[in-house]
């Protein structure tokens, strides 16, 4: 029997609390740091080991099933997140900031990590098919917003809160985090009244030997899908497409926040949150939006290269602001809105082939690898990236970026697939 409560009173709130957490994980902890005075390199190191449970869910999503429902996941992660948002706003005044805030922030990471499983579960035990094709557009569409809340607003009210207690930065972090704690409880509180019960979610009665069994029967056959000379093809597809965002992600929030002094440009929290977390992301979604609309009519093949060139090319925007320095803020997020859109378009193409590698018996679990995969291509990278800036300085360090865009194509060169998947049958 299915729950009588409209999605539209669930959907919405559970994927902006999806989306919050990762981005307060990977982007907003980031800000912060780079705040409280740890250098470039530091940066990269530090928040790339945050992205790890990401990288190794598809390792544990199997045992959710084995304790509780998914509800009960749901409810207790958020639970979780908002303990640790609590946590690191309590340790910043204190003299072990970094140690302590590290700590949450990883534990909030893994809850985050174990939520995106629970919730994607939920979500497809809950509603019909047809319902989950209804609202999948507001899911993601929440999600984004989740994103947009969290780079763009989240940093602008840090601005204006530093302003307002004159650049107590400590404090000033440390109330923004007791707010996002208070959000966390009245959201879980929400969900707690909200979420349906559907009767399909419910304790799997396997034991952990049969699940050990089906996850290692299902690693075995994601990587026995071709011969070993095309799953090394594939493999390093999904690790390195991303190859140049992957030594930009961290450094170019530092290159738009630092001063002048530092080769940055100096924009305040407040332009930050303007140019990078609200226009550049509207680009992102904007060029996604396109890449699924042109992928649809015509099929990934006709649109490979082209894609590949959108997800590297604007990357050059980088060069021009490290050389010009310009601040100007309708410049910089005309930059931002254009290298973001072109990612958002390339991305398509990793989206995709995900998709495409995936299909198969075990295609939800496969995809959750592959996904891992991309996640580590993004992390790896990113923890070096501070320490090759600070060894060449903002201005060749965006070359080298430009330079390793060979890698994309490289990697995407080899690839092998059905040329008019994706492309909607007649």
């Amino acid at each position: 029997m299915r729950n009588n409560t409209s999605p539209w009173a669930w959907v919405p709130t559970l994927y902006f609390a999806e989306g919050l957490p990762n981005v307060i994980v990977t982007g907003l902890a980031a800000v912060m740091y780079m705040q409280m005075g740890l250098s470039d390199a530091q940066l990269g190191l530090y928040t790339g080991w945050l992205a790890l449970p990401w990288v190794v869910k598809p390792l544990w999503s199997p045992f959710v099933d084995l304790l509780k429902t998914k509800r009960w996941w749901v409810l207790t992660m958020q639970l979780l997140i908002g303990a640790s948002l609590a946590g690191i706003a309590f340790t910043l005044p204190t003299a072990l900031w970094f140690q302590t805030s590290m700590f949450f922030f990883f534990t909030m990471a893994f809850a985050s990590a174990t939520h995106d499983i629970s919730a994607d579960g939920f979500y497809m035990i809950e509603l019909s098919e047809h319902r989950q094709a209804m609202f999948v557009g507001i899911r993601n569409t929440f999600y984004r917003l989740a994103v947009i809340f969290g780079n763009g607003i989240l940093v602008s009210l840090a601005g204006i809160l530093q302003i307002v207690f004159r650049n107590r930065i400590a404090y000033t972090w440390s109330l923004l985090f007791y707010g996002l704690a208070g959000l966390f409880l009245a959201l879980w509180l929400y969900h707690s009244m909200k979420l349906p019960r559907p009767d399909a979610d419910r304790q799997n009665e396997s034991s952990v030997a049969d699940v050990a069994y089906g996850l290692r029967c299902m690693f075995v056959a994601f990587f026995t899908k071709f011969q070993a000379k095309e799953t090394l093809v594939v493999l390093a597809f999904l690790l390195f497409y991303r190859f140049p965002e992957a030594l930009l992600n961290t450094m170019t929030k530092t290159f738009l926040m630092r001063p002048n002094s530092s080769g940055g440009l100096g924009l305040s929290p407040q332009e930050y949150g303007l140019a990078n977390g609200t226009i550049g992301l509207v680009g992102l979604l904007l060029g996604g939006i396109l890449g699924g609309i042109l992928v649809s009519r015509d099929g990934m093949k006709k649109w490979l290269w082209f894609m590949v060139c959108a997800i590297t090319l604007p990357d050059v925007v980088y060069i021009l602001l490290s050389y010009t320095l310009i601040s100007d803020i309708t410049v910089v997020s005309t930059c931002l809105f254009v290298e973001q859109f072109g990612y958002g378009l390339g991305f398509t193409v990793l989206t995709l082939y995900m998709l495409y590698y995936s299909q198969g018996e075990y295609k939800t679990s496969h995809y959750a690898i592959c996904t891992g995969i991309s996640y580590l291509g993004l992390m790896l990278p990113g923890m070096v990236s501070g320490y090759v800036k600070d060894a060449v300085g903002y201005k060749m360090f965006f070359i080298i970026v430009m330079a390793s865009c060979a890698v994309t194509f490289i990697v995407t060169a080899f690839l092998k697939f059905d040329p008019e998947f994706g492309k909607k049958k007649e």
